[in-house]
């Protein structure tokens, strides 16, 4: 396996807490298989419990996300409060589904008001029958009225270009192949050869900026691939620890792409792909039974409980 040390621990500056796998929509381009049906929810003590590991860790934002972190909205504005006070930039995703009007809008964003620094509204073709509906819409005015600082996350339709939303500063990327994505919409963009995918393009193994943690503690470098739990060990020490040379998804990764991990472990695989996202994420599928703590948890493989 790889053994080549890492040359320094994994420094980051934000931290992105999955609130809840549960959302209000099934999106065909949806990496977390975000569903209704999906269960999993932080409690407060927990959020409390993460934001001060990390706080030690010297942390400087923390993002709000899931699913869809409005569904459990008393939980949302007390960690979105106790974030703030504790002096960290606050970020929230959110598909504004709750935004049915302007004044119910002023009114669910009234609470984050002087906290929030940071409201990115997913809205696109996979949200809604246009590219901006019309609950993002009132989101956003809502929280221009309310000096909230608003943007906008939006996802193409595969071989098409992320649309430009016009007054509004958008995050627009293309569909990554994983997750609901690979096994909904990467069937049809099967163009790329398996052993041409030798590198990870979308994420930074060694040095992420960022990480996620979910409703189980499990703290992921990328959505899917565990590198420790908040639950079972401090955020800081886990940092410290982390050899992503030596871990036996990320090393293999680092090593050549996901073609690596089809040639190291003897992975059955198709004649080609939709892209390095894809052919990784069933790679990983295989691979769970073999390495269960860090390939996981189930709602990241649209395993529902």
């Amino acid at each position: 396996m790889y053994t080549q040390l890492s040359e320094a621990a994994m420094k980051l500056s934000g931290l992105h807490i999955l609130l809840t796998y549960r959302c209000t929509l099934e999106c065909d381009h949806c990496f977390l298989w975000g569903s209704p049906r999906q269960t999993g929810v932080l409690t407060i003590e927990a959020i409390e419990r993460i934001l001060e590991q990390a706080h030690e860790a010297g942390i400087r934002s923390i993002y709000f996300e899931g699913g869809e972190p409005f569904l459990y909205y008393p939980v949302l504005v007390q960690g979105v409060q106790d974030a703030a006070g504790m002096g960290f930039e606050v970020g929230i995703v959110s598909n504004a589904y709750w935004a049915v009007s302007i004044a119910d809008a002023l009114a669910w964003l009234q609470p984050f008001v002087g906290s929030v620094n940071d409201l990115a509204i997913s809205s696109d073709l996979y949200h809604c029958e246009k590219c901006l509906g019309e609950e993002p819409q009132n989101a956003i005015a809502a929280a221009k009225w309310l000096h909230i600082p608003t943007g906008m996350i939006s996802i193409a339709p595969p071989q098409q270009t992320a649309p430009a939303i016009p007054g509004s500063l958008s995050e627009q990327s293309d569909v990554m192949y994983r997750g609901r994505a690979a096994a909904v919409l990467a069937p049809e963009h099967l163009t790329k050869t398996w052993d041409s995918l030798t590198s990870c393009d979308n994420e930074d193994l060694r040095d992420p900026g960022r990480v996620h943690v979910d409703p189980q503690g499990n703290l992921h470098v990328c959505q899917g691939i565990i590198i420790g739990n908040l639950f079972e060990k401090p955020l800081k020490q886990i940092l410290d620890e982390y050899e992503p040379d030596r871990h036996p998804i990320c090393g293999a990764l680092l090593e050549g792409g996901p073609a690596a991990l089809v040639t190291e472990f003897s992975l059955e695989h198709r004649p080609a792909y939709a892209d390095a996202c894809h052919l990784c994420y069933e790679a990983r599928l295989a691979l769970r039974s073999r390495f269960p703590t860090l390939i996981g948890p189930d709602q990241m493989y649209g395993l529902f409980k």
